[in-house]
């Protein structure tokens, strides 16, 4: 695993060991970056269930400005934080260990603003529509935001959700990625 482009391209970056996780690979985050960016401009990032932080290093490789990073592992922490340290720059980065949920509350209690969410939750656990529909509900992305879902192939997410629409759907094997934006609307109608 290897950061593609950007201000930290080649770097290697660590995975969790194990079974239990399935980081993003290169050809599959090289895929979802060409179809959102391929760089940024000042973006601000969540990467929701980290594992490696992965895919928030790479865009803040592409240039967003700051990445959220939550897990509830602290293995997974440990890698965050390693990766992090070979980018030499830690201030792009807010990494917390907390699940899901905490971490949504968090950034809201700070009154943080997405441009960008990245869910790619444990397969046995997608609550991705649920994630979606939390996040609109407590206004935490800007106008035009994107959110990236990676879910198994065999997952089916709705075209439309709290107010997000499906713009692009790709399958890599066992993989899906399914990219929803919020266009410009009054989120209290």
């Amino acid at each position: 695993m290897r950061v593609i482009a950007g201000e930290f391209k080649g770097r290697k970056l660590n995975s969790l060991k194990g079974d239990n996780t399935r980081p993003t690979s290169d050809k599959i985050k090289g895929s979802i970056f060409n179809m959102i960016g391929p760089y940024f401009e000042d973006e601000v990032i969540l990467d929701l269930y980290s594992g490696s932080a992965n895919l928030a290093i790479e865009a803040i490789s592409r240039g967003c400005q700051h990445a959220y990073c939550f897990d509830n592992h602290f293995k997974a922490i440990e890698v965050i934080n390693e990766n992090i340290k070979l980018t030499k720059a830690p201030k792009k980065f807010t990494v917390k260990k907390m699940d899901a949920r905490k971490g949504l509350v968090f950034l809201e209690s700070k009154k943080v603003k997405l441009d960008m969410v990245f869910l790619d939750p444990p397969y046995a656990k997608q609550i991705i529509v649920d994630d979606i529909e939390w996040v609109i509900a407590h206004d935490l992305i800007n106008d035009r935001a994107t959110i990236i879902c990676e879910t198994d192939a065999d997952v089916e997410l709705p075209d439309v959700i709290a107010g997000v629409e499906k713009v692009k759907t790709q399958e890599y094997g066992t993989t899906k990625v399914t990219i929803y934006r919020l266009w410009e609307v009054d989120l209290n109608d």
